[in-house]
């Protein structure tokens, strides 16, 4: 479990594929910290620390997160959100994230507005998935709130400091990002289409 607020950015320092999975070599601070088999998030995927060297450690993505996330478009050089898992007791400061990405959608406008920015994401609803006005939203595994919510597309609002700290910095018009809904509002959603 995560809160989608984001430690770290790190760097692809290397990727190899090996069969159909594709193994990410990063460059990050938080490296002397990690250890072997421990969950971090990576742009909103929850990926398993396989090996540490130096400052560097590895992550491998099969083939269903491929499918399913922008991870199989990061190339060398790019950078990644990282967070790592949350603490129990700890103060929860975004939302209740799990690392799951429910799928991707592509930014269609960013823009400047006096101090902040705006960026709009389409995402394709016959997936089954919402978002309303107010609510959360994982965007590369970013704690954020919804503003104009529609039923393809939505928009938030970034903040100086988070812009400055993640890779929204990074995001132009046309590129892919990774989401996941609000775990509440997937399991009222779901209850309701049960009744």
């Amino acid at each position: 479990m995560f809160t989608g607020i984001v430690e770290e950015i790190g760097k692809i320092v290397a990727i190899e594929k090996s069969e159909g999975n594709v193994n990410l070599k990063i460059s990050a601070e938080m490296t002397p910290e990690l250890k072997i088999d421990q969950s971090v998030s990576h742009n909103g995927v929850c990926l398993t620390v396989v090996s540490i060297e130096d400052n560097t450690y590895t992550v491998t993505a099969v083939q269903e997160t491929l499918n399913k996330t922008n991870i199989g478009n990061l190339k060398k050089g790019d950078s990644v959100n990282l967070e790592r898992g949350m603490k129990l007791g700890a103060r929860l400061d975004g939302h209740i994230v799990q690392g799951h990405v429910d799928q991707t959608a592509t930014c269609t406008e960013v823009k400047e507005t006096e101090g902040s920015w705006l960026f709009t994401f389409e995402y394709d609803p016959r997936i089954g998935n919402l978002t309303i006005e107010k609510g959360s939203i994982t965007v590369n595994g970013v704690s954020l709130t919804v503003v104009n919510s529609k039923a393809t597309e939505f928009s938030v609002a970034i903040i100086p400091y988070t812009y400055e700290h993640t890779n929204f910095k990074d995001l132009q018009e046309g590129d892919t990002v990774n989401l996941e809904f609000d775990v509440i509002g997937k399991y009222v959603k779901r209850i309701t289409e049960l009744s």
